[in-house]
């Protein structure tokens, strides 16, 4: 059997990062097997309809690396993909339920409903209610008529009671469902569009789907689906479900949401997303460092277990090694740390004319002149490269840790100045810049020694007067290995950085 698996989203806004997981999931599986991936569009509720949310979709899976064989923005022998485009189909099907006394025409109002629900709470519209409502079960053929063309009317689906429904999913292993439970679902709404329940179906069947992956929260509405597949007589062709686990809060405390993330500070949505209605604007994994693979190579392991140590895969280890079989039940922790963690070890397997690349693009974006005078300079971008690549976590780090080696710090730490900028550690400095000064080389190991030495001489240990060199070639107490960005500054603007700062914070400390 060739295996065909669908990721169907609904446009009702972004894409949340578990979808992206199922749809990487629904990928891994077809890839394995050969197989063919699907995008369909669940657009049948229109009241929920968010414009720009099915290009956002198309735009995230394009930027993951997740490809289609067939689908919306692809085509495919079962066109059309977005199922408003494919209302006359259910309808037909509908009424072949209908026709085979599966279905029925319910026409309660608002009301009715209310009515219904007020003398007995939480109940639901099935066996033990349908007979009190007016619908094709209670009320005369000539009733139904007149009001079939007269009255706004669902179709809803028939669930007999007092029999269990079996499902062997196969994540979850067997799951047993009485229909007492069950209520009747709507399958066409009063304005023509079928119901995910029958449109799933219907179409899960004439695309010849073999495997549905799926988030956990869809598992309740399994049971209907397999009454569905039974009332057709399909049932030989229904295909293998497996719901995958929640992504939990990072403590593993309840479901991820975006407000978990929002509180801490960490994106939700592979891209930027802006809400059309409400104008809020939330920021995407890409916009924020991450890259494609990495993050992809996170979500796989969020639920699935290869069985073995290993964590960082490549796309084609990670297609050969997946199965659902290894897929857990319980939910995973979503840790945005981990996540870095990914997208930084992957930056160090980049080759270096990559990671220049993303130097350079910094340069030009915030000065054409900055980086013009840069180009000129390959081996200091090679070393800057050299010295952060085990440091950065996104490819805007090269950037904002790389900047130092660039521009000449204005303002310096205050914290860091008045407990490490001693007037010991001045004179020693002030040795420092006239020794360098009359040096005609400099390496990371020659400034290095020339520094000691100068040390040793006044009788100071180099650990004493570390932090304020720091403090005047950077501004500040973090950075780069400091001999190395010594090397990389040059002799002439090392002395002048030194000289500036005692210019400067001579005066602040006086």
């Amino acid at each position: 059997m060739k295996v065909r698996v669908r990721f169907a989203p609904s446009p009702t806004g972004a894409l949340h990062i578990g979808g992206v997981r199922t749809a990487l999931y629904n990928y891994l599986l077809a890839r394995q097997t050969g197989g063919t991936m699907i995008l369909r569009i669940e657009d049948t509720d229109q009241q929920r309809f968010v414009p720009g949310a099915e290009q956002y979709i198309l735009d995230a899976l394009a930027w993951a690396g997740i490809k289609l064989d067939e689908g919306v923005s692809v085509g495919g022998p079962y066109a059309p993909y977005r199922q408003s485009e494919r209302k006359e189909i259910y309808r037909a099907h509908a009424q072949q339920l209908v026709d085979s006394g599966y279905a029925y025409y319910a026409f309660d109002t608002e009301e009715d409903l209310g009515e219904m629900r007020r003398k007995k709470p939480n109940a639901q519209y099935d066996a033990s209610t349908r007979q009190q409502m007016k619908n094709s079960l209670t009320l005369p053929k000539d009733a139904v008529s007149s009001l079939l063309g007269n009255k706004p009317f669902v179709i809803r689906m028939l669930v007999s009671a007092g029999e269990t429904i079996h499902l062997n999913d196969i994540i979850r292993g067997e799951v047993s469902v009485m229909s007492s439970q069950l209520d009747d679902k709507v399958l066409v709404k009063s304005d023509g569009m079928p119901t995910y329940h029958l449109a799933n179906v219907v179409d899960d069947r004439l695309m010849k789907i073999t495997h549905v992956i799926r988030g956990e929260e869809w598992l309740p509405s399994a049971p209907h689906h397999i009454l569905l597949y039974r009332f057709f007589g399909w049932e030989a062709e229904m295909p293998r479900f497996a719901h995958l686990p929640l992504l939990l809060k990072p403590d593993g405390n309840g479901k991820l949401s975006k407000r978990d993330a929002d509180k801490m500070g960490f994106p939700i949505f592979p891209l930027n997303w802006t809400d059309p209605n409400s104008g809020e604007a939330s920021a995407g994994f890409r916009e924020q460092g991450y890259l494609p693979w990495p993050l992809l190579n996170f979500l796989a392991l969020l639920g699935w277990n290869p069985g073995t140590e290993q964590e960082i895969f490549t796309p084609e280890e990670l297609v050969r090694s997946f199965s659902l079989d290894r897929v857990n039940k319980a939910g995973a922790r979503f840790d945005i740390h981990k996540a870095q963690w990914f997208n930084q070890r992957y930056l160090r397997t980049l080759p270096d004319e990559k990671l220049v690349g993303y130097l350079d693009e910094a340069l030009n974006r915030t000065s054409a002149s900055l980086w013009e005078t840069t180009a000129a300079e390959p081996e200091k971008i090679r070393k800057i490269i050299a010295v952060l690549k085990d440091r950065v976590t996104f490819p805007g780090d090269f950037w904002e840790q790389g900047k130092l080696f660039f521009l000449a710090p204005t303002q310096y730490d205050e914290a860091a100045v008045s407990k490490k900028w001693t007037g010991e550690a001045a004179a020693l400095l002030r040795e420092f810049q006239k020794e360098a000064l009359a040096d005609g080389h400099w390496t990371s190991e020659q400034a290095k020694n020339l520094f000691e030495i100068t040390c040793a001489r006044k009788r100071v240990k180099p650990g004493q007067v570390l932090a304020a060199l720091r403090i005047a070639l950077t501004g500040g107490l973090s950075g780069p290995d400091l001999m190395q960005t010594m090397e990389i500054l040059g002799r002439q603007e090392t002395t002048r950085r030194i000289g500036k700062a005692l210019e400067v914070l001579t005066v602040k400390t006086t």
